[in-house]
Order: C-alpha cells, then structure tokens, then sequence
C-alpha cells in the first residue's frame, strides 16, 4: 500500500465477458494499435474520435487490418455490449434490427450507433500472460490457456501490469508522441485519456467502502503530486501516473480468488450418499457492488439445483466441474460461464452479456442471452435465444443448434430487465470463428422430428405462460403432428373395446416401457433428483 492509502484493481469485466477467448488476428498487434491510435485522433471531424462510428471501425478493420467484415463487426459488437445502456436502450436497438427488411438496412442501422473509443481494442492485442507462480491458484482458480484465463484475477492485474507502459502510450495525443510513435519521459497524458483508463481500473481509499473510477481518484486534491497531474495544463505526467499506479494496484477485493477465499458459502446443493465429491458454491454478493457480483458454482454432481435468488440477479456466474445434474438458475444474470461440465443440462435465466462454454462434453444449455460462445465442447446442444450469431471458436465437435423451447412465469419480466427481446433471434445462424472450424460440419440444427418442448417442473409468481417469441413454424408443426399421432393412438386404444382384465394387462405393459425408457434415456435420474433430500441436507435458501 502506498502512502496515500490509494488501493486501486484491475476491474473483472472487461476480462470475463469483453476479451473473445481466441487468439487474436496476427495485425492486432501494438504496431498497428499504435497507428489505429493516431489514425483516429487525426480524422475526428470524421466520426472517428472521440467516439467511433461502425463506418469508421470497418473503414479501419477491413480495408487496413483485412479483417473479414462479419469478424470486424463481432469486434465493434462485444465492444459495444460493455457501453452504459438502460433495457429500454438495448430493446430499442433490438426493435429497430427487427423491422430492416435487408442487409443494406442493418448496415444503414450500424453506421448511426456509435461507440466510445477506449481501452478495449487493447484487450486482444496480445496473448493472455502466464500466472509467474503455479502453485498458488487452485484447481478451480488455475488457467492452462488463454481461454481459461478470463475469470483469473491474477492474471487480470498480470497483464495489465505487463503492458501498463503500452497501454498508457496508446493514450498519448499524438503531440506527446515521437516520431516513431514512441513516449518520452515529458509526455503529458490528458485527462480524456484517464477517464478511458477508468474502464479497466477502479478503486477505494483504504478502510472506505465507497469504489471510485480510477480518474476521480487521480483528479482528487490530495493525489496530485502522486498522480502527477498539473493544475496549469491540467494534464498528468506520463512517467508519474505509471508510477502511481504500479505503487497503487492490489488483488481484486471483488475477484475470482477473494470470492473463493473469504465469499459467503452457499449451501444449495446436498452430498449424494455414497460419493466423495462435495459441491462448492460461494458468492460476494453480500458484499459487492451492482456490476461486480459473482457466484462461482463447482462439483454439483447427481442431483438437480433449481434456484430463483437476489442473490444471483446481476451477478456473473461460474460453473465449474459439474457432472451428471440438472442445474436450473432462474434470474436474470449478468454472465455465464459453464466449464468441464459433463452429462448435465443447464437451464438459466436471461444472460445480460455472454454465455460461454469451454471443454463441455454431452451437455444441454437452455438459454435467452446476448452472445453464446463455445469452445472444446463435444456432443452439447443449445437451445436458446439471441440477437447475436453464436460464436463456434475452436476445438468444437458435434454441435447441435435448437430453439429456445420452455418457460417459466417470470421469464419475461426477466428479459425485459436484462433489455433482450425475442428478435431478432439468430440461433440457427452460428458463425465459426477459428480457422480451424471451417467446416461447417461442426454443427448441426437439431431436426424437427427429434424437437420436443421443455417443461420447467416448479411453481412460481409471474405472467410469462408461454415460450416467448413462439416456435418456428417447423418445429411447430413437428410438435402438431406428434400430437396427432397421439390422439390416433388414444382412439385406436378407445375403440379396441378391451375387456377390464386385457385393460389392466395394457396398462402395465406401457408401464413397464415408459419405465424403460425413462431408464435408458437418463430421465430417471431427472426425476427421482427432483424428490426432496432428506431433512439435514436440503438445498438452503439464499
């Protein structure tokens, strides 16, 4: 801790949901950042700078970096899902995509929305770093790859720390640069230029609750020696506010590693007689702040958890190493993150930003959200809702795409605070990121003949009695000729006039492959796990 009792932290956010978990384009390098940096600073009468119109990003992103325009465009879109919006924002965006009848009308749409220019184009410009000491990060803590490394705080202040020096040069005005674009020990930083910063750091004065950005902190009367700011110029030191913020960051208060060592323990699932393996559930959320909430879930395992809680409204939302459960999270949420789940079926409430997967094999998620990404999963299928392509990064094998397909009462009451409507919806148009994953193989959409609705089996208030936004008329009509099929079969039986013993006999027989089938099909498990655990283990409130 420094003198002025200044604790600042890299923020979690911009990590879990706004760095894509796939290795960077080769040209988003510091090089080319450099030259975006300058490029835009000199075109701001043309809605390059200080915000950063869609024309101007594909300007750059095509014709300069020869990024394809759907990836450049996946860019400008996860950027733009960390921007400040009310629902009602988010809801007038989604209402004015549905009604444009063409491509050319969603690009006029996208040249109007702009977006600030800040910080997170530096985010994928390099490889996450490795943590410098293995052996302090547990299991559910350690990251072997760039795509585990979004929830590790360490890993967060790491880089940042690594590149402070880059990141603050990428700030400069081009009259505090070299001529090979490079800083010198009197450059100056504006104070536009902290207040960008402040979308990666935060902070606190020590012993106070009360979380500042990081420019109010280094603008307060008391820091302007140490920050290096100038009442006359009213900008900073270059080389004093990066020495103020090495001396000045700590450990996330509100990240990963506090939360799973000093967060509130939440006992939601029970022990399954006869295993060794104890579910681990804890939370911060009766300590953090709106937007920096987590719940970090881990070793669920043969049982169904069903939950509908303040304390997972908002929250960002790990789950790790579950396994043969049925996990059904009913509030609106701020993110997810389902990793080396196996035979599970996940069912959640609106995903405000992003739900990702990585190295799942054979589970089922059930989900309106912003974005789905999925990476190393085998075998999974999505049932879900987005205005956004979902994302096929690397590693992916038998993917099948459905749509969303249940209900439950408060469902759209939680949409519309999360701001996700039911268009536009592009579940069955999934854009492959990684080279690797080309082939369009990878994926499947689920045939309507293998398509059945999913009943949610609990009570609860709400309005919501129907799966919003409807069936497509294929699946609907799937559904209308199964159900037909049914009644042929009830009148077949009806009029086979069996006699009181041939009934009885029928009627066990059916029995008999019902109950075969609830066993082969594992839905057994469902439904014996959905009896009550004996009193002294049930799922506790919170």
């Amino acid at each position: 801790m420094d003198q002025s009792g200044v604790l600042l932290w890299v923020k979690a956010e911009p990590f879990i949901v706004g760095a894509l978990q796939v290795p960077p384009p080769s040209k988003f390098s510091l090089h080319y950042l450099r030259k975006i940096s300058t490029y835009v600073r000199t075109r701001a009468t043309e809605r390059a700078y200080p915000r950063l119109y869609w024309s101007t990003w594909r300007h750059i992103a095509c014709g300069k970096l020869q990024l394809a325009k759907d990836l450049a465009w996946l860019y400008f879109e996860i950027f733009d899902s960390l921007a400040v919006k009310t629902p009602e924002e988010r809801l007038e965006w989604s209402e004015i995509l549905s009604n444009c009848t063409s491509e050319d009308e969603v690009e006029k749409q996208r040249n109007q929305q702009l977006n600030k220019v800040s910080l997170r184009t530096s985010l994928i410009g390099e490889e996450w770093p490795t943590p410098r000491n293995r052996s302090q990060f547990s299991d559910l803590t350690e990251k072997s790859s760039c795509h585990n490394k979004n929830w590790n705080d360490y890993s967060h202040q790491t880089f940042v720390c690594d590149h402070l020096s880059n990141l603050l040069e990428l700030l400069l005005d081009p009259e505090q640069l070299t001529a090979s674009s490079h800083s010198t020990h009197c450059s100056l930083v504006s104070q536009e230029a902290v207040i960008a910063l402040s979308f990666l750091i935060e902070g606190t004065m020590s012993r106070a609750k009360k979380i500042y950005p990081l420019h109010e902190l280094a603008l307060w009367q008391p820091l302007h020696v140490e920050s290096g700011f100038s009442k006359i110029s009213k900008m900073f030191s270059l080389h004093k506010l990066e020495a103020w913020l090495r001396a000045s960051l700590t450990g996330n208060p509100f990240g990963t590693s506090a939360c799973l060592k000093s967060g509130k323990k939440l006992a939601w699932a029970h022990q399954v007689e006869g295993t060794t393996k104890r579910a681990k559930i804890a939370c911060n959320t009766h300590v953090a702040p709106r937007m920096h909430r987590m719940v970090v879930m881990s070793q669920v395992y043969k049982q169904t958890l069903a939950k509908s809680s303040d304390t997972l409204v908002g929250a960002h939302v790990k789950i790790h190493r579950c396994n043969e459960s049925f996990i059904y999270l009913l509030s609106p949420l701020r993110s997810t993150t389902i990793e080396k789940c196996r035979n599970s079926t996940f069912v959640l409430g609106p995903v405000q930003i992003a739900l990702h997967l990585h190295s799942c094999d054979n589970v089922k998620v059930i989900a309106v959200c912003r974005r789905l990404s999925i990476s190393s999963t085998t075998g999974c299928i999505f049932h879900i809702l987005t205005p956004t392509r979902p994302l096929i990064l690397s590693g992916n094998h038998t993917v099948t795409f459905a749509p969303f397909h249940t209900h439950y009462p408060m469902l759209e009451d939680h949409m519309a605070r999360t701001g996700l409507a039911t268009v536009p919806n592009y579940w069955d148009n999934p854009m492959i990121v990684c080279g690797e994953n080309s082939n369009t193989s990878v994926f499947r959409l689920l045939p309507p003949c293998e398509f059945y609705v999913f009943i949610i089996p609990f009570e609860m208030e709400g309005d919501t009695t129907e799966i919003p936004g409807g069936l497509p008329s294929v699946y609907q009509k799937a559904l209308g000729q199964r159900e037909q099929k049914i009644q042929i079969w009830q009148k077949t039986v009806k009029e086979a006039r069996l006699t009181k013993d041939q009934r009885k006999q029928f009627q066990v027989l059916v029995e008999n492959k019902f109950y075969e089938w609830l066993v082969n099909t594992g839905h057994r498990q469902q439904l014996d796990s959905l009896v009550p655990p004996v009193a002294g283990s049930k799922q506790a409130a919170g």
